[in-house]
């Protein structure tokens, strides 16, 4: 079950992330497209073959698939803007407290929306918040950083596997010049989404790409958490069930980053070291 309006209010005044509280008024609503769970509204014409809703269509289905998720029905609101400068004059009129930024998610007990300007990240923006709304349709109750860990993961285009080189490029940079080690428990300590930082969004991205692309008993692990999350509401962190299954994941994960870098620097994603 979703959080109550005025909890959701309380939220808004202290939160700076993906989510939001809903409104009316305002909204670009001249243009409607419902295509599979998403509605676009928009005051621009959106074609119907726009290989964007192509893929953010097949987003859902990519999703389901790879964490062994049903699929919803419920309705998720895209209310796309034309220009920077308009999405602008909505958000800080409708949501003073949330922060300047080119999309964002809201969930309250009545609906899911993503509100969005077209731009030359529209694409990346749209796939990291309309993921948001798949997840939170099945899985209402999911943890902060797992939350933003699936989105990014699910923000990069289809053939990339969910692989993002510019969060292993920092990853492997804090490591180098500044000794970081990644750190589960941490992350799952964060509340809210204020406290969040790129490199928190970069290793929340790491520990999914990692449960899902390493070994078949960490995936099954990932899935399994998400059933028992739909189903529960509530459980222990991941990282307890990840403790039972690797005695020291958090070296599993450097040695994991070490080994991605190391490929990605092969087929020049990212920068190869400088030379010692």
């Amino acid at each position: 079950m979703r959080a109550g309006f005025l909890q959701f209010v309380l939220l808004l005044t202290l939160v700076c992330g993906c989510r939001g509280l809903t409104h009316q008024s305002a909204l670009p609503t001249k243009y409607r497209m419902q295509v599979d769970q998403l509605v676009f509204n928009s005051n621009f014409k959106l074609p119907e073959d726009e290989p964007l809703v192509r893929q953010l269509t097949a987003e859902r289905g990519d999703i389901c698939r790879t964490l062994g998720l049903p699929c919803s029905n419920e309705p998720i609101e895209v209310y796309l803007f034309r220009d920077a400068e308009t999405y602008g004059k909505f958000l800080s009129g409708r949501f003073p407290h949330v922060p300047s930024r080119r999309a964002f998610f809201v969930e309250t007990d009545a609906s899911l929306a993503v509100y969005a300007h077209w731009s030359d990240r529209v694409a990346e923006d749209l796939r990291h918040e309309v993921a948001h709304g798949y997840l939170h349709a099945v899985v209402p109750a999911l943890p902060l950083w797992l939350d933003e860990g699936l989105a990014e993961y699910f923000e990069v285009p289809r053939n990339q596997g969910g692989l993002n080189p510019p969060h292993v490029e920092l990853l492997w940079d804090m490591h180098r010049l500044d000794g970081w080690q990644p750190n589960l428990e941490g992350l799952e300590q964060l509340a809210n989404a204020a406290q969040m930082k790129q490199p928190h969004y970069a290793e929340a991205w790491a520990w999914v790409y990692l449960l899902l692309n390493s070994r078949a008993e960490t995936r099954e692990l990932l899935t399994t958490y998400l059933a028992d999350l739909r189903d529960r509401g509530r459980v222990e962190p991941l990282s307890m069930r990840l403790a039972a299954l690797d005695s020291q994941p958090q070296a599993t994960m450097a040695e994991f980053l070490t080994a991605l870098h190391a490929e990605e620097s092969r087929v020049g994603r990212v920068p190869r070291d400088p030379p010692h």
